[in-house]
């Protein structure tokens, strides 16, 4: 029997007015000399409430201007600033470049990490993954850190606040869990510890399913028109942060985020959102997988009640030609996970699996086929 690594974040809180922990959590670290990492969006949407916490404290953070991508230059240009400052803990303040631009200084200079989001768009802040970007915002590589984030505290008042499309592409990237697990634990595939998974990250990606279904239509119009958490923003964000973040990380990713490699090289595709990327994948993932069409179908119909995309054209890439999907398709083929899938898929396969999918989701849109 196999050795089998399962990982955490150090502390998780979540709840409306919770960045109001943080300079008690300071305090307990004993951090002297914080430095925070945000972009000017982020900082002037909610800066005052982060500022307030650590005020309350008698503390001052050091802010690092986030400039827009997660490259490594950009790393080392604000980890030489947290070095300088003589920083001995590192806050991440915002969305999910932000965060891992946070991951990147905390490794370079060997602090404590605190990641804040400002958005749920997607499942970083759990986990050692830190993205990395070229200066063409293309996937350049990932990075990891020795341990996860010590302290995980999302504040639902602020990811309420946001813009709902970033709420949606968390739901849409956290869809994929479930069965990107099983299909790198079927396929003997690694998580991102290097192991197998335990039945414990299978448990966490399916209830994230589970938990999505249940209450994230609900949730999506809870953003949308009141901009404000209740029970089902608690829970969706639960999954699409936590949930999601345990389930990848330690249960592995299949071909829905493979294909995040060829659909970032995209000249249009390259411009949405993680999660919308991610969305899209997994209808493809599950024609992959040969799963019955009406299964495939009824995840399509509850992606277009949530309002994420499930087709090419509402992505703006509308008539997809032949070569932009074999681009894409080889550019997926060579992504370290697109092992994790059976039946496995060359190219070709995963072009025509591209082809089915966008096909599936210009009819159910032409139909309006939604679930009620």
């Amino acid at each position: 029997m196999a050795v089998k690594t399962i990982g955490f974040p150090g502390r998780y809180l979540q709840g409306p007015g919770a960045i109001k922990e943080l300079g008690a959590l300071l305090k307990e670290f004993g951090s002297r000399a914080p430095v925070v990492v945000a972009d000017d969006i982020v900082r002037q949407a909610a800066g005052q409430a982060l500022d307030d916490a650590l005020a309350a404290a008698g503390i001052q953070a050091l802010p690092l201007r986030f400039e827009g991508e997660c490259t490594k230059a950009a790393i080392a240009a604000l980890a030489d600033q947290a070095a300088r400052h003589g920083a001995d803990l590192v806050i991440g303040f915002g969305g999910g470049k932000t965060i891992d631009t946070a991951k990147g200084v905390a490794k370079a200079i060997g602090a404590r990490l605190v990641i804040a989001p400002s958005i749920a768009s997607n499942d970083s802040p759990t986990s050692r993954l830190i993205v990395l970007y070229d200066e063409q915002h293309r996937i350049a590589g990932v990075d990891m850190l020795s341990r996860n984030p010590d302290v995980v505290l999302v504040d639902t008042s602020i990811i309420a606040r946001a813009p709902v499309r970033f709420f949606i592409a968390g739901l849409g990237d956290a869809l994929s869990k479930k069965f990107e697990a099983s299909q790198c634990h079927l396929a003997g595939g690694k998580n991102f510890f290097g192991t197998e998974s335990l039945p414990t990250a299978r448990l966490l990606a399916e209830r994230c399913y589970e938990t999505i279904l249940e209450f994230g239509a609900d949730a999506v119009q809870q953003v949308r028109l009141h901009a404000a958490p209740n029970e089902a923003v608690e829970r969706a964000t639960e999954a699409s942060v936590l949930l999601s973040g345990l389930g990848f990380e330690s249960g592995g990713l299949s071909l829905s985020h493979a294909l995040t490699r060829g659909f970032t090289a995209h000249p249009t595709l390259g411009k949405f959102l993680h999660g919308e990327l991610v969305a899209f994948g997994t209808i493809v993932q599950l024609i992959a997988e040969n799963r019955p069409a009406a299964e495939v179908e009824a995840h399509a119909s509850f992606c277009m009640e949530l309002g994420l995309p499930v087709s090419f054209g509402e992505m703006n890439a509308a008539g997809m030609s032949a070569s932009e999907l074999a681009d894409i398709a080889q550019l997926t083929h060579a992504a370290p996970y697109i092992g994790n899938l059976q039946p496995a898929a060359d190219p070709a396969r995963i072009a025509a699996c591209l082809m089915a999918a966008d096909q599936l989701g210009t009819r159910l849109l032409a139909s309006g086929k939604i679930p009620k």
